[in-house]
C-alpha cells in the first residue's frame, strides 16, 4: 500500500459505514430491565444503546449488566426485572464517534469495542459503526 492510499483510507469519513439508528435495536433509559432483556435476547446482541426521550445517547445496557443486577445471594431474583429500570444498571461510558468522524479515529476506538455508537453534534444517536465494517474496509484496501 502506498503512502497516498494509506492516507486516503485513514482520513476517509465513516458516514458510508454507519448502520442507521432505524436498523439498530435500542432501549430507553426508563424501560424496565425485563423489556431490555427481551430486546437483547430477540435481537441476538449482547449489548445495545440506551437513549433518552430525545434520542440522545445515554449509555449501553448488556445481558451481563442485567443478569448481575438480579443475582441474589442464593438465587436469581427474576421479580427484580420488572421492578428496576435500565438507567439503574446501564454503563454510561460508551465508545462514541461523531457521524462526520474520520476512519482512523473509528479504527482506534474499535480496538476495544465491538461497535461504536454514532452521534451528531447535539448528542442524538444516529447509528452504530461495527468493528466488522471497519475490518472489511481495511481488508479490501490491503487486498488491492
Amino acid at each position: 500500500m502506498t503512502k497516498l492510499e494509506k492516507e486516503e483510507i485513514l482520513d476517509h469519513e465513516i458516514s458510508e459505514l454507519i448502520i442507521p439508528s432505524q436498523k439498530v435495536a435500542i432501549v430507553q433509559e426508563g424501560n424496565t430491565l425485563e423489556h431490555a432483556l427481551l430486546v437483547l435476547i430477540k435481537s441476538g446482541y449482547s449489548a445495545i444503546p440506551v437513549l433518552d426521550r430525545d434520542y440522545k445517547l445515554k449509555g449501553l445496557v448488556s445481558t451481563t449488566l442485567i443478569l448481575d443486577s438480579i443475582l441474589g445471594l442464593e438465587k436469581i431474583e427474576y421479580d427484580n426485572l420488572s421492578a428496576h429500570k435500565v438507567e439503574e444498571v446501564m454503563d454510561t461510558k460508551v465508545a462514541r464517534i461523531m457521524e462526520n468522524g474520520i476512519f482512523f479515529k473509528a479504527l482506534e476506538l474499535s480496538i476495544n469495542h465491538p461497535f461504536l455508537c454514532v452521534v451528531n453534534e447535539e448528542g442524538v444517536f444516529t447509528g452504530i459503526l461495527t468493528r466488522k465494517s471497519i475490518l472489511a474496509i481495511i481488508h479490501r484496501h490491503l487486498k488491492h
